[in-house]
């Protein structure tokens, strides 16, 4: 009698246990589980831009860390696997990533190019879930894989995350797709320098004509249409041509107190070649003697005196937990409300702050700076 309880008691147990969806059980146990059964979860990573890009390299940061927090990576060292091969297998997770490499490769053909080999890349991995970076993987990749079965993660758009048609609304995004999304602290950002260099009252804005360049330079423009600047905006300066950017910023350097220095990062030569994003921000930081702002913490990095970030690390840390929830706690991209990290930290790099003959104002003004930089890599 005893006997025949327990086998009863045990497939009543695997009955019910057979009733809750791979979701359901993975949750339960607190383990990661692949959809519809699967061993592992696949997770496809496309990113716009290009291994060197330092904007990549910190929302890759935050990818990272959410795949280790939230155990689709076993250990460290497997972040550091994918990150220099773009590609990891752990035990709960196969993650793959490639590159558009947009910032170089940025004519409609070649973005095309970019989308028909992603595409066959995809469509060979089967991934159970594609995580976008930043604007034309989004735009590019989002529209290819709306109202599909895979769900879509995005992050890095900048402005508004209406702009390519992949939303319906805010509240609920009613399709396969949502996000992170870059508002920017722009005006928060200009009142900062200010009281980091007093004085200032003529600022321009200069901009490569990327979609992640025109949405900053746009948003600051805004801002001075609306008369919302604590400054003059002289002019806004958005071009792909190097020889244009330099000469526009020596004509400007003699008409403004400031810049809103925006990415320079799609910036061709007189041959139309790409002009590495370094090399343009080493011949301003050698030529320009005036202060500016950014709106990240990568063009600190470069060597720019100060940024408010709208962090690259948390928009890929986000991006990636809302991965997490969809696979492994069933919720719907089409219910999930897109939205914009907290504002990332005040920083100021010391080497440009010391060329500017600034120190003595990062020892006054220490109460606003979050962090400081102490090299300007497009220097070294």
């Amino acid at each position: 009698m005893n006997r025949l309880m327990v086998s009863i008691a045990t497939a009543l147990f695997i009955t019910l246990l057979n009733l809750f969806s791979p979701f359901e059980q993975g949750a339960m146990a607190q383990d990661v589980a692949g959809p519809a059964g699967a061993d592992k979860v696949r997770i496809m990573v496309v990113s716009s831009y290009h291994r060197e890009y330092l904007w990549s390299q910190n929302s890759n940061k935050g990818v990272v860390t959410a795949l280790l927090e939230f155990n689709y990576l076993d250990e460290p060292s497997q972040g550091v696997t994918y990150t220099e091969s773009d590609f990891v297998e752990s035990s709960r997770a196969i993650v793959k990533k490639a590159w558009m490499d947009t910032k170089r490769k940025n004519s409609e053909q070649e973005m095309a190019r970019a989308l028909d080999r992603i595409v066959v890349e995809i469509d060979q991995f089967k991934p159970h879930l594609i995580l976008l970076g930043d604007d034309n993987a989004g735009n590019y990749f989002g529209n290819h894989y709306m109202d599909g079965e895979i769900p879509v993660v995005f992050w890095g758009l900048n402005g508004t995350p209406f702009k390519y048609g992949l939303l319906d609304s805010i509240e609920r995004p009613g399709h396969n797709i949502t996000g992170v999304y870059q508002a920017g602290h722009h005006l928060r950002a200009i009142k900062y320098l200010q009281q980091l260099v007093p004085g200032i009252k003529r600022l321009a804005v200069l901009s490569d004509n990327s979609p992640s360049g025109r949405a900053h330079a746009k948003k600051v423009k805004s801002y001075g249409d609306e008369g919302l600047l604590p400054v003059e905006l002289v002019e806004v300066v958005i071009t792909n041509s190097f020889s244009e950017w330099k000469a526009r910023v020596l004509a400007l350097q003699d008409q403004v107190d400031a810049f809103f220095m925006a990415p320079h990062h799609t910036l061709r030569d007189d041959l139309n070649q790409p002009v590495e994003s370094l090399d343009a921000a080493a011949w301003y930081l050698r030529n320009i003697r005036l202060p500016e702002i950014g709106p990240a913490k990568f063009l600190v990095q470069e060597g720019m005196l100060c940024a408010i970030d709208d962090s690259a690390y948390l928009q890929g840390y986000e991006a990636t937990k809302m991965a997490h929830k969809i696979l492994h706690e069933g919720a719907l991209p089409a219910d999930m409300k897109p939205f914009s990290p907290s504002t990332g930290p005040f920083l100021v790099n010391r080497q440009r702050a010391e060329t500017l003959g600034l120190l003595d104002r990062l020892e006054s003004q220490m109460d606003i700076i979050d962090e400081i930089i102490d090299m300007s890599k497009a220097l070294e």
